[in-house]
């Protein structure tokens, strides 16, 4: 009866339209109402609801979240371009490689995949499609390769991970690191045979090589920007500082190199990335508590026990367990965003997790990576959406094309979940 009211409850609110965080917490608050006694005390709600966001840890998203924005205001998106482009621009498909080697690279600087695609779809797709590449096939490009940007470090998703289960985010950072070269590589693989296909790219590609003097300029204008992710990784991985305070340290060079080195924000638009980013942290944050008080409730009511009884002969196969688990998170993330999925799954997948000796940071890798796959699954992707709307394409013309990318990711994703030493072996060379 608990788990009806606590699934029915949320249900309802999420068809009728409420916010996920509204409709978390309005399970919440039916499932005190059903448990009744002492649990159904308002008090006990409101605190857990403030501890949802009173977590020293979850500060580094705000900060992180600010200082892409700082850095996206501040010129660095067309550095980073020609930055790429002086090395590939020139081979056959090159401004598709140009676009996969960039998301790479702004990944590492922004942590949300619909910021990357809104930044970088906006100038490459048009830029692709006027140099006579397919306007669907560019799109789709832009949309599939950005899928690095929540697992790479800083990552939004990781961050929100790491609190719900309780899990080192540094270690969370270092170990995206692989399977964000591994997104790139499928992304490039299958780039390679597209690109081959009549009509995609043009017969012959007319980049203009720039003389040694500009390539110099370019390079070292990149450099600034390029620079910021290797202070962030080397600091984490020595120790000398800790995730939130990473995120500090990134604010302030990001602001550092906006108004000082490119010279291209001003401060009015400081303070509109000071707005921006409160808006998205507010409402991560919001839906972070919303979702602790929800996992409270769920845990004494003993509903993610009840939910995964049947999973419990699994534990002892924890290879099968992990594939089961993921293609439930699959199935889920085809209909919900990154956030709410981690924030609802984890309390309840986590316990069994446990159980069958999995670690936990691995776990949480696989796991946002699967999560992340729905950002580009139709009808609801939010990254299709971004794409469709920068590159001027409509929904049911980028749907075909982007699907050998999601499958050769779909079957690198189930691949990191059967095989563990793919993640395990860099995470720990990396010191996670």
């Amino acid at each position: 009866m608990i788990i009806a009211i606590f699934i029915a409850s949320m249900l309802v609110g999420i068809v009728i339209g409420l916010p996920i965080a509204v409709a978390l917490l309005l399970c919440a608050v039916a499932t005190a109402l059903a448990l009744g006694g002492g649990d159904a005390n308002p008090t006990i709600i409101a605190r857990t609801l403030m501890q949802g966001s009173d977590s020293v840890t979850m500060m580094a998203l705000p900060f992180f979240v600010l200082a892409g924005e700082i850095m996206n205001r501040g010129g660095l998106t067309k550095r980073i371009i020609a930055f790429c482009n002086i090395f590939i621009g020139r081979v056959r498909g090159g401004l598709g490689y140009v676009t996969i080697l960039a998301c790479l690279m702004f990944a590492s600087l922004v942590g949300s995949a619909v910021a990357a695609c809104a930044a970088l779809g906006a100038i490459l797709i048009p830029m692709m499609a006027n140099s006579g590449y397919n306007r669907e096939k560019a799109a789709a490009l832009t949309a599939s390769a950005n899928l690095v940007a929540p697992i790479m470090p800083p990552s939004v998703p990781m961050i929100v991970y790491g609190i719900a289960a309780g899990v080192s985010i540094k270690s969370l950072f270092m170990g995206g690191i692989a399977p964000a070269v591994y997104l790139t590589i499928i992304a490039s693989v299958v780039w390679f045979f597209v690109s081959r296909k009549k009509g995609v790219v043009p017969d012959t590609e007319t980049v203009s090589k720039p003389s040694p003097k500009e390539a110099v300029k370019i390079i070292l204008d990149g450099l600034w920007a390029l620079l910021l992710p290797v202070i962030i990784l080397v600091g984490l991985r020595s120790g000398y500082f800790t995730a939130t305070e990473a995120g500090v340290i990134a604010c302030v060079y990001a602001i550092l190199i906006g108004l000082f080195v490119y010279r291209e924000m001003k401060i009015k638009d400081l303070m509109k990335a000071f707005v921006a980013s409160a808006k998205m942290s507010a409402v991560v944050m919001f839906l972070a508590a919303a979702a602790n008080c929800a996992a409270y409730f769920m845990t004494i009511s003993r509903i993610p026990q009840m939910m995964t009884s049947g999973l419990e002969g699994l534990v002892e196969r924890p290879t099968l367990l992990m594939f089961v688990l993921m293609c439930i998170v699959v199935v889920v993330g085809l209909a919900m965003d990154v956030v709410p999925s981690i924030l609802i799954l984890t309390p309840i997948m986590l316990p069994l997790v446990k159980a069958a000796g999995i670690d936990p940071v691995y776990f949480g890798i696989v796991f946002v990576l699967m999560n992340v796959l729905g950002l580009t699954s139709p009808p609801v992707g939010p990254v299709l959406n971004v794409a469709c709307a920068t590159g001027k394409v409509k929904m049911d013309k980028i749907i075909m094309p982007t699907m050998p990318y999601f499958i050769a990711q779909t079957i690198l994703c189930f691949l990191l979940a059967l095989v563990p030493a793919l993640v395990e072996v860099p995470l720990r060379w990396l010191g996670g």
